[in-house]
């Protein structure tokens, strides 16, 4: 729903913010006007409303129905082609979409996506419906001769390429067991005698690499029996996100990804650019190989690869993939048949559009008008050099238009919020279901290029110093007469499918009081119009997984990330951070303490950490010349030092010769006891 307005400047005499409210993303999510619940003057029409939220989940509403039917009219539907290109190539399926652990716990199941295969029902979004019937296709694919992908094994897609006597494999998935399985349809295809020669990780993110001990291991990576390739930088990366806000993320992710959504059409429909996270295995085993810079090339079996650098795109380390001579190019997720998050909802380091645009303008100049066929790491390929230039030139040019459109207008002195309501992309770019905003949007995207530029506040003095959540919360319900008056207000504004005001109204009785469990069920209700509705996936999965825990209770915490292959990745800097970061500081404020950890397992690094004024700093001594003596050494090596620093029993560990102290161990117990734990199941719909 991404209705035109005819100006992006407010007429003579209207005040800019007042002609805001009229933008296409106001009208983005259900085509409903957002002044249902008030009256020409702005005050609350909602006294006498019948407030009685039903415990169950809702059905869509008018106001629903009728703006997915209005999406249905403004799109062209009748373009099949994205259809026949997710059918092509087709070779063989797996027996069963389902895929256990060793333990046989199910580690990925698309069988449940099944539903997907009928018409679209009213409560999901029909654009999204028709990506989400794209998404479901699984099995190997030929894209060309000795090119091959496996789709619909995870959210991301594992492509393998046919070299002299094995195979290269480009971004082994997230988990072990859909990688194996991925790679032994592949096998039973082509036959078993094809060793994994080389991997390529294309970008720093788990869903291109955390499978990758279900197609290698790393005993044949250390003998040289298998090359590893990554963008410089990737190691860094790849676990920097774990270590410094890791547990939020995953929280978070649960949210986006929605795992635990039943899967339905009042359900999970998928995430857009794939259908969810597998649930499995995850390792990491570090690249043999580091490509550093624009038209390196590298020769693996015979596969001729050139390396395009794309860093601080879609992953602060990311690299394209040209085949020259296959007349192939793998574009990692800077081209995908969505538009793409230039700020993720489960959190991360806001991207850069301009840049990201800039590297396609690169790739399209150097590589496009060279190949027969472009395909990615999500989705389906792009055949013909023509297509393939259309594509990257329309993903090129949605970033772009976003990035330069939200800064004209934050010049203008429009905040974010305002500029992601007036935003309205061209109608050649509107029309195209490649920039559709099924996992990114238009609208979170051009927060967040308001954000990267101008950060979190917005000029407005009476929003520099609110109160928080709930202290704010409190004083909304109370300028408004009260729990009872605001919920009011709310049921009205439901009624009206000013389903955006309602859930801020209902948002501030709960922060208000957590216990009130009617303002709970009404928000549930409104979060599931909002996704019933929304174009975007994870805006669906967003509003469904907050209703399921206003309605259920929080969603136990899922291991999605943290895995000892993971850990055993991390540096000892990058331990030392992980520590710093859980310092409780008011706990720590008196303590001070100096300790040096010898690590034997290296090149006999020795790290100083020293706890003071509640902060933990750590360096390595050898950069330095006359430090004074530590109050405590520690020589252990790296693996039994992740153990102490996890909360492992040091004296347990000293005891088994896992590890020796010299000098006195208090300083080792005092840290532990102000070292916090994370809370991987904090409160997000409520208090």
């Amino acid at each position: 729903m991404h209705e035109r307005t005819a100006h992006d400047t407010p007429p003579t005499g209207v005040s800019r913010r007042r002609v805001v409210g009229l933008g296409a993303a106001a009208l983005a999510a259900l085509g409903v006007g957002s002044t249902a619940a008030c009256s020409s003057d702005g005050r609350s029409t909602g006294t006498g409303v019948r407030v009685d939220p039903p415990a169950a989940q809702t059905d869509p509403t008018k106001h629903v129905i009728e703006a997915n039917r209005r999406v249905r009219e403004a799109l062209p539907f009748s373009d099949t082609a994205d259809f026949a290109a997710a059918d092509r190539g087709f070779l063989r399926g797996p027996e069963s979409g389902v895929i256990k652990d060793a333990r046989g716990r199910t580690v990925w199941d698309m069988d449940s996506y099944g539903f997907l295969r009928g018409e679209c029902p009213p409560s999901v979004n029909p654009s999204l419906w028709r990506q989400s019937q794209l998404n479901i296709r699984q099995g190997l694919y030929e894209v060309a001769p000795g090119i091959y992908q496996l789709r619909g094994f995870d959210l991301s897609v594992m492509t393998v390429i046919e070299g002299r006597t094995g195979i290269v494999i480009i971004d082994p998935l997230i988990s072990a067991e859909t990688a194996a399985a991925g790679l032994a349809l592949y096998r039973a295809q082509r036959g078993a005698d094809r060793p994994v020669l080389g991997v390529v990780y294309s970008h720093s993110h788990i869903d291109h690499f955390g499978g990758v001990p279900g197609v290698t291991t790393a005993e044949d990576v250390a003998a040289g029996r298998c090359a590893i390739l990554a963008p410089a930088g990737f190691m860094d990366e790849a676990v920097a996100e774990n270590v410094y806000a890791g547990t939020a993320m995953t929280r978070r992710s649960t949210y986006m990804f929605g795992p635990a959504i039943p899967r339905g059409p009042k359900g999970s429909v998928g995430t857009g650019l794939g259908q969810t996270t597998s649930l499995g295995d995850k390792g990491l085993i570090a690249p043999t190989v580091s490509i550093d810079r624009t038209g390196r090339i590298e020769t693996v079996d015979g596969v001729t690869m050139e390396f395009q650098m794309t860093p601080g795109t879609e992953a602060p380390a990311e690299m394209n993939v040209h085949l020259p001579e296959m007349r192939a190019l793998f574009v990692a997720e800077n081209a995908s048949h969505t538009l793409h998050n230039v700020l993720t909802l489960r959190g991360a380091l806001v991207r850069d559009a301009r840049v990201w645009a800039r590297y396609l303008t690169e790739t399209i100049n150097r590589y496009g008008r060279r190949v027969d066929v472009c395909f990615g790491a999500h989705h389906w390929p792009t055949w013909g050099t023509d297509e393939v230039v259309r594509f990257l030139g329309a993903q090129r040019d949605v970033y772009s238009y976003l990035h330069d459109q939200t800064l004209r207008m934050l010049n203008q002195g429009h905040v974010g919020s305002e500029i992601a309501e007036r935003m309205v992309l061209p109608p050649a770019l509107e029309k195209a279901w490649s920039t559709r905003g099924y996992y990114g949007t238009v609208s979170h995207n051009v927060k967040a290029i308001y954000q990267r530029y101008m950060g979190w506040f917005d000029g407005n003095p009476a929003h520099l110093w609110e109160h928080p959540p709930v202290e704010g919360a409190k004083r909304h319900v109370a300028a408004m007469g009260g729990a009872d008056a605001a919920l009011q207000v709310a049921q009205k504004a439901y009624d009206d499918g000013d389903f955006r005001w309602a859930a801020q109204v209902n948002d501030y009785v709960i922060f208000a009081d957590e216990a009130n469990e009617t303002a709970k069920r009404l928000q549930a209700a409104t979060f599931e119009q909002l996704a019933y509705a929304s174009e975007s996936a994870t805006w669906r999965n967003f509003y469904l997984t907050g209703a399921h825990e206003l309605r259920h209770g929080k969603i136990p915490p899922s291991a999605v990330v943290s895995t000892p292959t993971l850990t055993a990745a991390l540096t000892v800097p990058q331990l030392f951070d992980a520590v710093a970061l859980r310092i409780d500081g008011r706990r720590a404020w008196d303590v001070e303490s100096v300790i040096d950890w010898e690590i034997t397992d290296g090149p006999g690094e020795v790290y100083r950490t020293e706890l003071r004024n509640g902060v933990f700093t750590h360096f390595a001594t050898a950069e330095y010349e006359g430090l004074p003596a530590a109050t405590t050494t520690v020589q252990l090596t790296k693996p039994v030092l992740a153990q102490v620093l996890g909360g492992a029993d040091v004296a347990d560990l000293a005891g088994s010769g896992r590890l020796r102290v010299v000098g006195p161990a208090e300083p080792l117990s005092t840290l532990r006891s102000v070292v916090d734990d994370p809370d991987p199941g904090f409160s997000i719909v409520t208090p």
